[in-house]
């Protein structure tokens, strides 16, 4: 165990706009975790809000997570500072929060992972986040390490890009295309052209804001604009991003493959177009 606080170097890759690139684990193992964690990718999400896992577990994954490349992001089951507080002190620190709607929501957002008086975090000197009151100047710190991600789910949302952007403290904006499409009512179905255009227009928007986007596909990768040309029913031709694998298919396909699939889809895709996707969070 490191007694220390290491750079977290996701987010400043993020806020230098360098392409990461990542996947979505769901399987509530830390094996699976561990290796994900050690196969070259940038980050992966560790899923509380779709899966089994659950505040006890967590730590184990974090566990299994430390000395691999990527920076494990936890997404939060609600915007609830309660169990913002019991995360972080776990010792996570890039935070994914669902369904933000406005930047009030989002400034609720940062201040549960930010000490008064800036924020609402409960104190605690004896916890994993310490290395159990080993790291001595935690608390003075913590807040330059902490990533800060949320989603826009929905057409409010996506409305307020902007607004939610410019809040103090977040680094990402993630675009949740599969409750985008339920929100226009056609759940799942986020390719079709009057969803797709709306995403194209979010990932851009948030560009333009400042921060970085970001987009999950299963289905491969292309570079931004270029996808938007359209094809059988208006859909893209070629599908946004770098490529995600759900942790659950990862045994049929190991894991080092799927990543130097991933990188040689971001290198094609650079070479033909000066403007592409920069993790599965973001347009460069």
């Amino acid at each position: 165990m490191r007694n220390d606080l290491p750079q977290n170097r996701f987010k400043r890759a993020l806020a230098e706009k360098r392409p990461q690139i990542g996947l979505w684990m769901t399987l509530a193992s830390p094996n699976s975790t561990e290796v994900v964690a050690g196969a070259g990718f940038d980050w992966f999400v560790h899923d509380m809000e779709h899966s089994a896992n659950d505040v006890p577990q967590l730590a184990d994954h974090l566990r299994a997570a430390e000395g691999g490349t990527a920076e494990p992001m936890v997404r939060v089951p609600w915007n609830e500072p309660v169990v913002v507080k019991r995360v972080l002190d776990q010792g996570a620190r890039t935070l994914l929060f669902p369904f933000v709607q406005s930047a009030e929501e989002a400034r609720r957002a940062v201040a549960a992972t930010r000490y008064p008086p800036k924020g609402i975090r409960g104190v605690a000197g004896v916890t994993r986040a310490t290395r159990f009151g080993r790291i001595q100047d935690y608390f003075s710190r913590a807040e330059a390490e902490l990533c800060i991600v949320v989603q826009v789910e929905t057409r409010k949302a996506v409305a307020a890009i902007e607004e939610i952007a410019a809040v103090d403290g977040i680094d990402g904006i993630f675009i949740g295309p599969a409750d985008l499409s339920a929100d226009f009512g056609h759940p799942n179905d986020w390719l079709r052209p009057e969803i797709w255009s709306a995403i194209i227009d979010a990932g851009t928007r948030i560009q333009k804001a400042g921060k970085a986007a970001g987009f999950l596909s299963a289905r491969g990768a292309c570079s931004f604009p270029s996808c938007s040309r359209p094809t059988r029913r208006g859909a893209p031709s070629r599908r946004p991003a770098i490529r995600r694998t759900a942790s659950a298919a990862l045994p049929a396909r190991p894991a080092p493959t799927a990543t130097a699939g991933s990188r040689n889809i971001f290198s094609r895709s650079m070479g033909s177009c000066s403007s592409s996707f920069n993790w599965r969070l973001g347009w460069r």
